[in-house]
């Protein structure tokens, strides 16, 4: 008898018809098990809903007709998560297999940590036109990952920090993870690459540039934060 804890992985969809299968397949082969896969369609116009249905029973669906933001989507998958655990992938990009088994034993191993980061690596998808290959930028090398798509976190630590603010459109697990910095929770970087990071032509750091500015007001109120403490 399996006697694992749950992980509950909560993947946002929004118009990644050509990645999301990809995605879904890579928490499919992993060599953990149980794991939740909790996928939320985030009022997509494309044909990721289908995508979605034909995994039939091996996904939790959410079908949001309205697109409620990436911060949002994880937040209503995570009102239903079961896990005791949650990782996080966004539906362009790639977990490898061995990311929820190596991060679940680390945490129980060290049961002072709230969150486990691990590092990443970049590719270029592969059906980008030989020019927009030549002007997206791709890291040549792997590199420390404080994202959503590294991190293993302990679903009560998530609860005692809140959920995903959703006003910010850009840098909202920055402003989490402050808050959760702010709580004393504890995190460590382990050193595999777990994550491979797609770019290409519709990354969220391309389409909502104009958001680019709440990078900046995040961290000015984590600032404001620790003063008034």
């Amino acid at each position: 008898m399996n006697t694992n804890p749950l992980v509950s992985v909560i993947i946002p969809v929004f118009n990644t018809e050509k990645y999301v299968a990809e995605a879904i397949e890579s928490i499919l082969r992993q060599t953990y098990e149980p794991i939740e896969i909790v996928c939320i369609n985030n009022g997509s116009t494309d044909g990721s809903l289908e995508i979605l249905k034909s995994f039939g029973d091996r996904i939790v669906l959410i079908d949001s007709k309205e697109n409620l933001g990436i911060s949002g989507g994880r937040n209503k998958g995570i009102e239903i998560a079961q896990g005791e655990f949650l990782a996080f992938l966004d539906a362009d990009d790639l977990s490898e297999p061995e990311r929820i088994e190596v991060q679940v034993r680390h945490l129980q191993e060290h049961p002072e940590l709230a969150i486990s980061f691990s590092w990443m690596s970049c590719f270029i998808s592969p059906e980008l036109s030989d020019e927009l290959k030549q002007i997206r930028y791709c890291p040549p090398n792997p590199m420390p990952g404080c994202i959503p798509g590294t991190a293993l976190v302990r679903t009560e630590a998530f609860k005692q920090v809140g959920y995903f603010n959703p006003k910010w459109r850009l840098g909202e697990f920055i402003d989490w993870l402050a808050r959760a910095k702010d709580l004393g929770l504890a995190s460590d970087m382990l050193p595999d690459v777990f994550l491979l990071r797609r770019i290409h032509e519709t990354n969220t750091g391309v389409t909502e540039r104009p958001s680019r500015i709440d990078y900046v007001k995040v961290i000015r109120e984590a600032l404001e934060r620790r003063k008034l403490k």
